[in-house]
């Protein structure tokens, strides 16, 4: 009967083991990218929202305006005290700014 239990606490552990690896690995490759100043660097004026998440990843928030004659969207980074706020002018990087230092 011991020996049962025993195998059994030993199933559960290295099933929870693997919940937590794969939680890892899911949690650092769907968009896990961490922002860096050198990557937020890479970033300059006229880039395409596609260019700009390749390079950062996606953002934790976006607020989009329509106007008239212009569509301005906001992307913004949090990562932990720092962010960065990306501001595209009809889909293309119009301004950048940032928390992160070196």
């Amino acid at each position: 009967m011991n020996m049962s239990i025993f195998r059994l606490v030993s199933q559960i552990a290295t099933r929870f083991r693997l919940v937590l690896v794969l939680v890892f690995v899911l949690g650092t490759s769907c968009g896990g990218k961490r922002i860096t100043k050198a990557n937020v660097d890479e970033v300059t004026e006229g880039m395409s929202k596609k260019q700009v998440e390749s390079i950062l990843g996606p953002p934790t928030s976006i607020d989009n305006q329509d106007f008239l004659i212009m569509k301005k969207t906001t992307y913004v980074y949090r990562q932990g005290k720092d962010v960065v706020t990306i501001v595209f002018k009809d889909d293309k990087v119009q301004a950048k700014d940032s928390t992160l230092s070196e």
